[in-house]
């Protein structure tokens, strides 16, 4: 078994990251009880899948590290988890403003700026999109499709995976990985992008809500548990990080993304309780700023 083949600093390692794991999970659980007793019933259960995507990730991160053959269905788990906050986020942003309506009046004459990252961030030339009821869904698609779409190719890997068609180091153009992997790459890009675009509109409006240090967070997210994840996997395939028998680099490599992963996402957690947890004004109601704006014009 994987424990007994462990030294002592090994087993130390594995025994604080596993307890690192359910002090995040505990954490959580009393952030969502405090959620649930708080906050509005129409933010409710957003904010809570908000902020279970660090506990989650970690959860698979350990369960992949005692149980090496688990590592992809954890990782795939965790993507498709994700996948779905990314599109809770924006919904978040959207109710932060006082939902779909109360948006579209406060910038009813505004644009969207739609040269932004990760896709279009130097396409300064691309033109403004004035924001309406219709750009507004297709922005909310955007995210939606990669929560759908995910799932999906999740499980055809599975299938092509369990037949022997699909291996993560083999990227070679005959086979479907390198295809799965480019397609879910774009999907994730365009998510990304629908979520950067309105946030980038409403971060000075939902200055009162924090909403500057709560994207931060996610972003963060993002970068750990894709980018990070993927340059280490490539340190691996070049052999830059080297076997260790009876370790693979490939394993090898495994075992050091899922470990910083548990780090990371403990800190993410502990964070996240401060920022969610603390009570901001509500936003000042369209009547309020509209006779404060003639007074001033007065």
């Amino acid at each position: 078994s994987l424990s007994a083949g462990l030294d002592l600093p090994g087993r130390f390692l594995f025994a604080t990251l596993t307890l690192m794991t359910l002090i995040a999970i505990l954490v959580f659980i009393e952030e969502a009880v405090y959620i649930y007793r708080k906050i509005p019933s129409s933010k409710r259960s957003i904010i809570i899948w908000i902020n279970a995507a660090a506990p989650v990730i970690s959860t698979t991160s350990c369960i992949g590290m005692w149980i090496p053959r688990s590592t992809m269905f954890t990782d795939f788990t965790a993507g498709i988890f994700f996948a779905i906050v990314i599109h809770k986020f924006l919904m978040m942003m959207i109710k932060e403003c006082g939902g779909q309506k109360l948006l579209l009046r406060r910038f009813e004459k505004s644009h969207f700026t739609i040269s932004t990252g990760p896709c279009c961030c130097c396409c300064l030339c691309l033109p403004r999109v004035p924001i309406t009821r219709q750009t507004l869904f297709w922005l909310k698609v955007g995210t939606f499709q990669f929560a759908v779409f995910r799932p999906v190719l999740v499980f055809l890997s599975i299938v092509l995976w369990s037949n022997g068609n699909y291996l993560l180091d083999n990227l070679s153009p005959k086979e479907p990985a390198l295809w799965i992997n480019i397609f879910m790459g774009v999907l994730t890009l365009t998510a990304l992008w629908a979520v950067g675009i309105v946030f980038r509109k409403v971060r000075t409006l939902l200055t009162c809500k924090n909403i500057i240090p709560k994207f931060a967070l996610y972003q963060f997210i993002v970068v750990l548990n894709h980018l990070q994840t993927v340059i280490i996997r490539m340190l691996a395939t070049q052999r830059i990080i080297p076997c260790a028998p009876p370790l693979s680099s490939t394993a090898r490599a495994s075992y050091i993304a899922q470990q910083l992963l548990i780090m990371e996402m403990f800190l993410i957690t502990v964070i996240s309780r401060v920022i969610y947890r603390r009570k901001y004004h509500d936003l000042e109601p369209l009547e309020c700023t509209d006779e404060e704006a003639r007074d001033k014009k007065q």
